[in-house]
Formats: C-alpha cells, sequence, structure tokens
C-alpha cells in the first residue's frame, strides 16, 4: 500500500461517490479508478460494491478503514515531525563538554541558540575531556568540545579558539600584583592541579618535561573549582586554562598571564567522521563558531 492509494480509498470510503472523492483529491475519475483498482488488486480483493447507483464497502473496506485513517494520521505526523525538525521548531540536541568550557562559555552561546530556537531541547553531558572524545565517538552526543585530540584520534577537529594555560595566584600574593609571571616564578610556592587523567594534568606535565622541568604537585583534586578555592585561601597556585578565568575570580582566586613557556591548545568542536549532524546540532555548532569567545581577551 502507498499513502496515495490510502487517501484514495479514505476519500472513496468517507464520501462514498466516485465523484465526490474526485473533487477532494484533484484527480480524474480515470486516474482515481485506476488508483483504487491498484490498492485492491495490491490486497486481493475488494474494497468497494459498486453499482450504477451507490457506492459501499466490502466488510474487507470496512476492516481497513480505522487501519487507514490510523496509518495516514501517523503518517501526517511523521511529515510535520521532520518538517518541523528541519526548520528547527522541534528537536532536541546532546552534546558533550569539558567542564572547563560547559561552566564557563557555554552558557552564553546556549542562550543566544535558545533565543533563536526555543523550541528545541538541548543536553550538555558536563564530562572531562577523555569523556567527551568517548561520548562523540561511541555516538552517544553528535558532538563534543573539548581541547585538540591527538592527530591519532578517529575523529573530526574544528577548532574554534587558541585557549592559553594563565597563573592561578591567591588575591594576597605579591604575584597577584604583576601583569605576567614566569613558571619559574610560579613553581617557587606549593603547586596546586587536577589529579590524573585529567587531560589539563598531562599538559602542563608535558610541556615543563620538554623543558627539564617537573610540576611540584602537593595538593590535587578531581575538580577546578575546588583548585580555585584551595588556591584562594592561599594554599598554593595552580595553572589553569585561559577559559576558567571567571571561574577563578568567582571563588576569589586572581589569574594572572604566564609565560615562559606559553602554554596553548586549540578548543573546538569534535564530531565523528562520516555521520552527518542533525539540524539542530548543526545549528549548535554554528553558534558556537559565531560566538567570537576568546577566554584569552
Amino acid at each position: 500500500m502507498t499513502a496515495k492509494q490510502l487517501r484514495a480509498f479514505l476519500a472513496v470510503a468517507q464520501t462514498l461517490s466516485f465523484a465526490q472523492a474526485c473533487e477532494r483529491l484533484h484527480l480524474s475519475q480515470s486516474a482515481l479508478s485506476l488508483t483504487v483498482k491498484a490498492l485492491e488488486e495490491g490486497l486481493g480483493g475488494r474494497l468497494f460494491s459498486r453499482t450504477t447507483r451507490a457506492v459501499s464497502l466490502t466488510p474487507e473496506g470496512e476492516a481497513l478503514l480505522p487501519l487507514a485513517r490510523r496509518l495516514l494520521a501517523d503518517w501526517d505526523n511523521a511529515e510535520d515531525e521532520l518538517r518541523q525538525r528541519f526548520t528547527l521548531k522541534q528537536g532536541r540536541v546532546a552534546l558533550a563538554s569539558m567542564p572547563s568550557f560547559a561552566g564557563n562559555l557555554l552558557p552564553s552561546v546556549l542562550r543566544t541558540f535558545r533565543q533563536r530556537y526555543p523550541s528545541i531541547s538541548v543536553t550538555v553531558h558536563d564530562v572531562i575531556n577523555e569523556q567527551v572524545m568517548e561520548m562523540v565517538r561511541d555516538r552517544h552526543v553528535e558532538l563534543g568540545i573539548a581541547f585538540e585530540p591527538e592527530p591519532s584520534t578517529p575523529l573530526s577537529f574544528t577548532p574554534l579558539y587558541m585557549d592559553r594555560f594563565v597563573a592561578v595566584v591567591p588575591a594576597d600574593s605579591p604575584l597577584a600584583a604583576k601583569t605576567e609571571v614566569i613558571w619559574d616564578e610560579l613553581l617557587q610556592q606549593p603547586f596546586i592541579t587536577l589529579q590524573r587523567p585529567s587531560t589539563v594534568r598531562f599538559m602542563l606535565e608535558d610541556h615543563l618535561r620538554l623543558r627539564g622541568r617537573n610540576l611540584p604537585v602537593q595538593l590535587e583534586t578531581h575538580q577546578l573549582a575546588t583548585v580555585g578555592r584551595m588556591v584562594a585561601c592561599g594554599l598554593g597556585v595552580s595553572a589553569v586554562p585561559a577559559l576558567c578565568r571567571m571561574q577563578m575570580l568567582e571563588v576569589g582566586a586572581q589569574c594572572v598571564a604566564l609565560s615562559d613557556p606559553v602554554i596553548e591548545r586549540p578548543v573546538g568542536i569534535l564530531t565523528k567522521p562520516g555521520h552527518e549532524l542533525s539540524v539542530a546540532a548543526q545549528a549548535i555548532a554554528d553558534a558556537l563558531r559565531a560566538s567570537g569567545d576568546d577566554p584569552n581577551v
């Protein structure tokens, strides 16, 4: 059965008149008769009893009538839902983001997106960088926001900006009055950082190791907010991506430019190659690219 055949059957069944059904469907008598005949032949028997004066449903036609109504309603609902999804009047999208981005830059992007597309539901998975890559790879989400992965990672990466690490120091520290701090100065203080397997921790250790330095970790935790609070309480210093600057300021710590070496890495959108984004997910990706937010500014 085709939707066209069912619509022809339903029009005749409701009017019990081929002439009236032709007017409703804007079809010629011959075209309508051929459509109904094709449906009957496909099903294997007559759906209508026809005389020169009247048209009536056969028992099989009576049985098909409620089924045809339900099938066409489902068909029309499916068409309507897909049209709404393509025009962003309906839909759902899931994304994963590393906490430093999810808690700092993502809310303003989603605010702009929701103002434009209020009927699109968005689910944000706030997970560490490694889990972002896993969720995109395993298609639990359509897109992720993370640091640029290694070239061997089977994911596509679209850069948004280059994030640079900044020093995090107590507000009353002499370092807080400086416009820039070098690593040798920072490493003279007790160092607080994230626990492994944090990408932030690995990046710091790898860059410093290449320059013959070690990271003198004295306190470690799983949460960036906890790192900031420890620094604010005077327990030591840290270094975090610049996109965490506002988060550090909110808990009472100060951020200062950090150099010698400058440690930076691109942040961007992760997708799985060969899998086209839904219209809603593409709209969020476009909003991320258009936001222009750069935490280093």
